[in-house]
Formats: C-alpha cells, structure tokens, sequence
C-alpha cells in the first residue's frame, strides 16, 4: 500500500449572495420618498467639485460644465478638468498607496467595499436623483443603476473572501500554496451610461484584489463620479488608495494609459476607443514593471430573432423594453430585430403599436419611459443615422419631439423595416433609439444575419421550438444570449456580463472569474524535510 498522501482538491464555498432589490415605483411611498429627493437635489445643482489625488481636494483653473440632458440651460454641477501633470500625479499617488494597500488582508478590503453598498444603500434615492439630472435616466432606469452598484460592492467582496484563502496541494515533505497577488495602479476609465454601476463595478473590483485606482469618469458623469469618491472616503478607503481623476480623455488618457507606472486599465465604453487604449497599452516602455493588462468591454450590435412560432405578445414588449429603454443608449440594447418572413408583417403592426405607445419627455417625470440622449455630440449622430434610415429604408416609426428637442436633447422612438443587412444601420451601433427590422426566409439565414456583424455581445430569440432554441444555444455568437426575454437588464451573479469578438476584451463583470483579471497567480513550494534548524538571529535571542 502506498504512503503517497493524495492532494486534496480545495473547495470554496459560497456565502449566499442576494442581488439588491429595485424599487417598487407602484408603492405611493416610493414616489414620494424619490421626489423628495428630486426635490432635495434641485436644490443642490450647479455645486463645484474638485479632483481628489492622494487624499487632497485639488481645484483647477480649467473646469467641465456637466449639462442636464433633459434641459440644455441647467447645470448639474462644475467638476474640476485634470491636465496631464495632474495625471502624473494621480499616478504617483497611486504607486506610493499600492506599497500599503497590497498588503492589507483580503478581508479587510471586503470590508471597506460592504461599508460602501451601506453607504450606497442608505443614499439610494439622492444618488439616482443625481443621475436623472445629470444623464437624464428616467426614475427606475436611474434606481436599478443604483442597485446594480450595490451589488457590484457586495458580490465581489464575497469573491475576494473566498480568493483570499490560499489553495493548499500538500504531500508528504511539500507544502503547495496557491495564491493571489494584485497587479498594481489600475486606470479605471468608465462611460456615463451606466454612471454609477460600471464606474462602482470597476473601481471595487480593482481596489478589493489589492490594486489601487486612478477613477476617470466620463465627462458627462464626473458629478456622479464625485459622489462616488465622497462615498469611498467615507468607508475608509485611505488617501491615494483611490484617486478621482475627472477631465477630458484626449487630453488625460493617453498619459495614463501610456504610463510606464500604470499596471493595468479598466475601461467600458465604445470599440473604437477601447481598440486605441488596447493598442497604446501594448507598446512597452522600458521602465514598466511588466506587461499591462487591458480590460476592455465596447460595444454592440444586438439583434432578437423572432421565429415563426414565437409568441409576439411577449416579443413585441421584449423587443421595444430592450430597444428604447434609457433611449437606447446601452451596449446591450436591441437595435436589430431579425423576423422570420412568416410573422413579419404582423410583427411590424404589432411593434409600431407598441413604440407609438411610449412616453417621451424629462427624465425627472414620473410618467417618462424614454427621456433624452446624452448630449449634443450623440443627438447630431443619432439623427444622422435616422436620416439614414428614412433615405434608405421604409419608415415604420418616426416619433416627433420636436418641441422637447428646444428644451433637451430628445430623439423619439423611430423604427425602419426592411433594412439592407449589409446597410450602415445595420453593421454600426447606433447608441441611441433606433430600431432596424430584418426579414429572414427562415432560420438559418436569421442566425447568419444574426451573426454578421463585427460584434459578439447580447442577442435573443423568441421561439417556442425547444429544437430552435437549441440551435441558438449552439450557434448565435454572443456573449450574454438571452431566450424568450428581453436582452438588457443583467445582474451581478445572475447574468455575469460581457461579450467577445470586437464587444469586449476579457471575463465577465459579475462572474465568478471576473476579479482574476485583476490578480496574479503565485504557486509557492516548500520542502518542509528539514535538516536541522539554523539559529536565531542574535536580536531574536535578546
């Protein structure tokens, strides 16, 4: 018989996560807690808020104006604008931080990031008030942001509690120990879509695996950003552990990114730039410590394929929540609808009742389902690409706010059938909302068309043929495919999210392997046969 111990494989396991609720907007004491907190924010607009870099509050001569979409003439608040020496500095701060924080337990991190989804969760309505005004999210859109970030703080500290705990290998005479350390400065450049939730998600999961971090929000959404960094002073985190870096990314990004000092780079937004950042990352600086690594999440070109048996009840509302919901402008929206040819003409009355429905109007507007665009840059892009639709294709749904657009940035719903596969509308995302209606003769050609894009990231089918859905498991290339649903609204843990191809370089954000993107593994041996002990140094004998 063998004296040979066996290694025992390690086992985590899983505290219980339970994503965060969103608030039920049908209780009268919801709506009038949130107008409360319109209320209260109104009041607030138009304050100053300075950069924050190794602890100290830094105000700049060059400041951004963050705009209310809903009304062009409202500021939201003035944000200090980092020039590069600002960005250096960042960078340095972060350095010196990181030769602490590295050290700091797991467990303790997880902590810092629990206190924070309190504070994020007692704060809940002033936070989604903010972001009505500042990027013009209607209330439920702006709520499930907010408790998306809490659970971003709460699921990845549980993923750090567990990956904090060093896997063990051991035979007779060897340890074996398999652990984690954190790579170093992370450059968290994040989008205002999603202002508080993929800013909070990014920032957490870097901080909670030992990394320290250099916070640059989008321009749109630096007031956001600076509740953030208030919320994280306030739980702890110390001075240059995190560092709020608002400014203008032609101007900042490239020193941050390039940075022989920045170990890695965090960024969610369009392909065109996370395809630069991934580019400038990859030249290597002799001063660098090693390799950057790039997490890049870009964009979409979602489609929902409807089949002839699909229950168009239930399609029609997926399609329309997933296309004009936040008024389109989510890396994971539908802007492509792929209809088999035996139900298309009944799909199209059915979606043009069911858009014409929709409530455009300010975000702050309890009624509202589709408020406006960001700013003036995505409305004269989104209108270009309308004008596309109505040149080229047959107009279903062209929805007039021609009096809001004088007040805010509004685009209606508009919807295009017959749309050319191969067309501009149908090959580029759109980030706005627009829909593009496709006919396919049948299923092969639907999941062809399906995947004839340079994106991989969110796509759906309505069908009620388990051997169809199958074939979708099997063949549409996405990252996120969702079957008989609407293809927005991802959870942490439910739904981890992320796509592939040109949508996305990386794991997914709230999955199970997202914080190894963050870490380095170690694997330590030693020989624990010993041959007789050395002496203690003199000062361990006093």
């Amino acid at each position: 018989m063998s004296d040979s111990k066996q290694p025992t494989p390690a086992v985590r396991k899983a505290e219980p996560f339970r994503n965060e609720p969103h608030t039920d907007f049908s209780r009268k004491e919801n709506r009038e807690a949130f107008q409360t907190a319109l209320d209260d924010i109104a009041a607030q607009l138009g304050g100053e808020f300075p950069l924050v870099i190794g602890g100290k509050s830094i105000n700049t001569r060059k400041t951004l104006a963050s705009i209310n979409p809903s009304r062009k003439s409202q500021t939201v608040g003035v944000v200090a604008s980092a020039t590069s020496d600002h960005a250096e500095e960042a960078i340095a701060a972060a350095n010196r931080a990181w030769e602490s924080w590295r050290y700091v337990e797991a467990a303790i991190r997880a902590e810092h990031l629990e206190v924070m989804a309190a504070e994020i969760r007692n704060r809940r309505f002033e936070l989604a008030a903010w972001e009505v005004y500042e990027c013009g999210k209607p209330w439920a859109e702006a709520d499930g942001d907010i408790a998306e970030a809490i659970d971003f703080c709460m699921y990845y500290a549980q993923q750090m509690r567990e990956l904090g705990v060093p896997v063990q290998c051991d035979y007779p005479g060897e340890e074996n120990s398999y652990s984690y350390r954190s790579r170093g400065v992370c450059v968290v450049i994040a989008p205002w879509n999603f202002p508080l939730a993929i800013l909070t998600g990014m920032t957490v999961a870097a901080l909670v695996s030992g990394n320290t971090v250099i916070m640059k929000p989008a321009e749109q959404s630096s007031v956001i950003a600076a509740k953030l960094m208030e919320i994280a002073r306030d739980a702890g985190i110390p001075p240059g552990v995190l560092n709020y870096l608002p400014g203008v990314g032609e101007e900042i990004g490239p020193v941050l990114v390039e940075s022989p000092d920045v170990n890695m780079i965090a960024f969610t937004g369009s392909r065109a730039v996370g395809l630069a950042i991934n580019k400038q990352a990859a030249e290597t600086d002799p001063r660098q410590r090693g390799v950057k690594r790039v997490i890049a999440e870009m964009g979409g070109k979602n489609a929902i394929i409807i089949d002839e048996d699909a229950d168009l009840d239930e399609a029609v509302q997926a399609v329309v929540g997933s296309a004009f919901g936040y008024s389109g402008q989510k890396c994971s929206a539908c802007s492509r609808a792929i209809v088999l040819e035996a139900c298309y003409d009944a799909f199209l009355t059915r979606v043009k009742a069911a858009t014409e429905s929709l409530k455009v109007g300010p975000a702050e507007h309890p009624a509202t389902t589709v408020g406006p665009v960001i700013d003036q840059e995505a409305f004269d892009r989104i209108r270009d690409f309308i004008a596309i639709g109505k040149d080229e294709c047959t107009t279903v749904v062209a929805t007039d706010v021609s009096e809001l657009a004088e007040e805010g940035f509004f685009i209606g719903p508009h919807v295009f059938a017959d749309v050319d596969p191969d067309s501009r509308l149908a090959q580029q995302e759109v980030f706005g909302p627009v829909l593009a209606v496709i006919k396919a003769e049948d299923l092969d050609q639907a999941l062809e068309l399906a995947n004839g894009t340079e994106f991989a990231l969110t796509g759906g089918m309505f069908s009620r043929s388990p051997r169809n859905l199958q074939r979708a498991r099997e063949e549409f290339e996405v990252g996120n495919l969702y079957l008989n649903r609407n293809i927005t609204g991802a959870l942490v843990q439910r739904h981890p999210f992320g796509g592939y191809k040109f949508s996305g370089i990386g794991s997914k954000a709230g999955g199970h392997d997202y914080l190894l993107q963050f870490l380095i593994p170690i694997n330590i041996s030693e020989n624990t046969l010993r041959r007789g002990f050395a002496p203690p140094p003199d000062d361990e004998k006093a």
